[in-house]
């Protein structure tokens, strides 16, 4: 009879234990539930507002690259974007862990890329790619907003495409009612702010993307006639279509100080002055990515160090400067000549380069010289590039602000590039383009 009793008490105890493990899930599950993250947009009397569970959230965010999440909410940002679904879920997870929301970019295929929106079957396809992406991931307690397709208006003719848009974003407010969709368009203007008035009148609001152009968003909105919440989903460095071109034309690229004084005067001008109508942004971009050069846009480099527009960032992010900033770039120089001088160089010779560079923080400063060939990628809308070759043996000496190189063999387009580190994690950086005859 012992026996017995002591078998019941065991299976009674498991049958407890199952029971309350049953509900431990299901209160995890009805937890996750409790927190998805809800999102409107009011007007007040100061202009619109996003709200994330009826709390006001400005967007201070970046559109995430290869570079860290963690990272990312240290120096100060709420947010992040990506521009497809792919590995939604674990950017979804990491940036939760992190204490960031994410827009959540919807890929949608592109005419230059190929993608007809006459053929129904191709759209159809598309269609319940993203239906399934979307039902896998909006319950997500990360997930800020949609955005459905990024810069399709960028060498498009098709206006089929913006019923494509409209019939996804219809969709995801049948299966998504919390979350709030968008597009993300290449520059604004009236044409394309009356063609989505027409055919894609689904979407809560129009994001823009803009990079010199940025210095004139307010001008550029009024032309457009748009009247509703602005996001701005990309901006930074000036873009290699903006800048003077050698008379081999070959753009040239700001100097990594030029650029991080760009990303905070931009950031004051045309955006936190816009706030009764821009409800925020994500600067471009964190992470490294070649662009015409492997420089031009990330606010990474390739070894992963920080430039000093992540520095700006930090202070616009945090309202104060990071403990340890990057070196500054005060000059450059290719035979006594800069980038804007067209250096022209014969084969074979000898020739000197000079950098000045300065650390606020008087670190001990590494140099390293670089010669690459000119890019000759003729893509656009920051579609993969290849990287150009390196040609590092030319290099007769180099003694930190000063180098000595053999120009090359080979008649050409090439660039000299200094990349200056302070050893803790920032960089200085800055490149010459130049032809040999």
């Amino acid at each position: 009879m012992k026996t017995n009793l002591n078998a019941n008490l065991l299976i009674t105890s498991l049958i407890y234990l199952f029971t309350c493990s049953c509900i431990s899930s299901e209160d995890k599950e009805q937890t996750t539930q409790s927190n998805i993250a809800v999102t409107k947009i009011i007007k007040t009397k100061d202009g619109f507002q996003l709200l994330l569970n009826d709390e006001p959230f400005y967007i201070q965010g970046a559109g995430l690259g290869d570079g860290s999440i963690k990272d990312l909410a240290a120096h100060g940002a709420n947010a992040l974007r990506t521009w497809s679904t792919d590995n939604g879920k674990n950017i979804l997870d990491e940036a939760h862990k992190n204490g960031l929301k994410v827009m959540m970019g919807i890929w949608v295929g592109l005419e230059r890329h190929g993608f007809d929106y006459n053929d129904e079957n191709a759209v159809n396809q598309q269609f319940e790619r993203i239906k399934k992406a979307v039902l896998e991931l909006k319950d997500h307690p990360a997930l800020l907003l949609w955005g459905i397709g990024n810069e399709i208006n960028h060498q498009s003719t098709n206006p089929k495409v913006w019923d494509a848009v409209n019939d996804i974003s219809k969709m995801i407010h049948d299966v998504d009612p919390n979350h709030l969709t968008t597009t993300c368009l290449a520059g604004i203007d009236k044409k394309n702010i009356e063609l989505l008035a027409k055919r894609a009148s689904d979407l809560d609001f129009i994001s823009t993307q803009l990079y010199a152009g940025i210095e004139v968003l307010p001008r550029l909105v009024k032309e457009s006639g748009y009247t509703g919440p602005l996001l701005v989903t990309e901006w930074g460095a000036t873009g290699y279509w903006e800048v003077a071109k050698t008379s081999w034309d070959a753009p040239v690229e700001n100097n990594s100080s030029v650029k991080a004084d760009f990303y905070l005067s931009r950031y004051k001008k045309s955006i936190a002055s816009q706030k009764q109508q821009v409800i925020g942004s994500f600067v471009f971009l964190w992470g490294q990515k070649q662009e015409r050069t492997p420089t031009w846009f990330g606010m990474f480099m390739p070894d992963g160090n920080y430039t000093e527009s992540v520095d700006v960032m930090h202070y616009i992010w945090k309202g104060e400067w990071p403990s340890n900033r990057s070196p500054r770039l005060n000059s450059f120089t290719l035979d006594a000549k800069n980038a804007y001088q067209n250096v022209t160089l014969k084969k074979g010779q000898m020739y000197s380069a000079n950098v000045d560079v300065k650390d606020p923080d008087s670190d001990e400063l590494t140099y390293i010289w670089e010669i690459m060939e000119e890019s000759m990628s003729n893509k656009t809308g920051g579609d993969r590039e290849y990287i150009p070759d390196t040609l590092n043996d030319l290099f007769i000496s180099s003694s930190n602000e000063n180098a000595e190189f053999k120009a090359p063999s080979k008649s050409g387009a090439y660039r000299l590039f200094i990349s200056v580190k302070d050893g803790n994690k920032h960089t200085a950086h800055a490149n010459i383009p130049f032809f040999v005859e």
